[in-house]
């Protein structure tokens, strides 16, 4: 039997894959609890959110100088032994439906831009392999749930840390900034008639056939082409409609609350009319100068960001299961390291990789429990330590993805987390 030398290297990097990971990861692959979730909705708290001041809020006060602890006072939850801080009453009161995960972990402390991509690659940096997001693998594992519609929708700014890496074009999101208009490249541009817009895209049609004629067999080429075919789709479909947020009723959008809120409202529109993955942005920084990244002063107007997280990402679990899409989203909030519980000079904190949390919430997980414990500072993991692989393997496995399969970048396997575990209790 002749092989070439191309497919000699595909078959011996799984035969390496193989006697590397062994039976266990088989295995495991059987034993892989698969959820229902049909749509996520990913929310990112750029800077560092302090789950000590939040979701793993601890009775050890601080007094913003010398003397570590929480910052702000803490309640019960309806979760049996699990405190959030003041500033998140309405959460508090539906926990039940929420799944602090308190243990998440990893090494980058220092480097937000590298922190960013660890928390939505699940990886490092690799000099070699560009890998793809979590917003990108969703997209394409599942794709979109209908016609017309992008399966990635970022709300905030474009980078490639959110992009598709080795999975090309196609898993690449649509973004937009202002949620009243939508994505500035599908709105045509005052002063463009009918006429003159059919034949703008005759011309591109031209160039694009001649372009794809004169690169047979270039996969980058196709793909790209393929995704302009797809801007058109979306410029005339149902998808531009979910952005009339005036549509919704005015009670509604002022439960929302303000520019946050009307972003969770958006991405409750968007899955609704078929889109798989929404990644929303929370970063008003001028709220308290700083964002979530709270450094010297921004601390102490931290509450001002909670509050809003608070009222945005409850109306949005309320309204999905009054929609009865709670059981088909799963809500994801993420953000790149934690605080330390010690105050710098300025009165804030710094960053803290070794001991943070992301919060889960619907998706047809077993909520109303925690993952994780931490010691009386929330510095230290006591018990289930999270790491991003196992956190990515459960957000994929509870999209009906399963953690253990690999994903080809050209015809090298790449597995899909890094070796991640599902948190199996989450599911039923």
């Amino acid at each position: 039997m002749n092989i070439s030398r191309r497919n000699f290297i595909a078959r011996s990097a799984l035969a390496a894959g193989a006697a590397t990971l062994g039976a266990p990861l088989f295995a495991e692959e059987k034993k892989t609890p698969l959820g229902k979730a049909e749509h996520c909705i990913f929310v990112w708290l750029g800077g560092g959110m302090s789950h000590l001041d939040t979701f793993d809020a601890k009775t050890t006060k601080g007094d913003g100088l010398k003397k570590p602890g929480c910052y702000y006072d803490t309640i019960e939850t309806a979760i049996p032994g699990v405190r959030f801080c003041e500033h998140l009453p309405r959460l508090a009161k539906m926990a039940d439906k929420l799944v602090p995960v308190r243990s998440v972990n990893h090494t980058v402390i220092d480097e937000h831009a590298a922190a960013v991509n660890r928390m939505h690659t699940g990886r490092p940096v690799s000099g070699s392999v560009v890998y793809p997001s979590i917003g990108s693998i969703i997209a394409h594992q599942r794709h979109a749930a209908a016609e017309g519609v992008p399966p990635y929708v970022l709300i905030g700014y474009p980078s490639a840390t959110r992009g598709p890496g080795f999975l090309g074009p196609k898993a690449g999101y649509v973004y937009l900034t202002d949620t009243a208009a939508g994505p500035a490249g599908l709105t045509r541009m005052p002063g463009i008639t009918d006429e003159r817009q059919s034949r703008r895209e005759s011309l591109l049609a031209s160039l694009r056939s001649d372009y794809v004629a004169r690169n047979p067999g270039d996969k980058l080429v196709q793909d790209y082409d393929d995704a302009i075919g797809e801007v058109f789709k979306l410029q005339g479909g149902d998808f531009m409609k979910a952005f009339d947020l005036a549509s919704e009723s005015g009670s509604l959008r002022q439960t929302y609350g303000d520019e946050f809120g009307q972003r969770c409202m958006l991405a409750r529109r968007l899955i609704q009319r078929g889109v798989r993955f929404v990644e929303v942005g929370f970063n008003l920084n001028f709220v308290n100068g700083a964002g979530w990244d709270t450094h010297n002063g921004a601390q102490k107007q931290q509450h001002q960001l909670i509050q809003r997280l608070d009222q945005g990402v409850a109306a949005l679990i309320a309204d999905l299961e009054n929609q009865r899409l709670l059981d088909k989203t799963l809500i994801v909030i993420a953000t790149e390291f934690g605080r330390p519980a010690a105050f710098d000079a300025g009165g804030g904190r710094g960053h803290y990789g070794k001991c943070f949390t992301s919060v889960l919430a619907g998706g047809g997980l077993r909520t109303g429990q925690f993952v994780g414990t931490t010691d009386d500072l929330a510095m230290n993991i006591v018990a289930e330590p999270v790491g991003v692989h196992d956190l990515f393997a459960t957000i994929f496995a509870a999209m009906g993805i399963n953690p253990a399969k690999n994903l080809m970048a050209d015809d090298r396997p790449v597995p899909i987390t890094d070796k991640g575990q599902a948190m199996a209790k989450l599911f039923a």
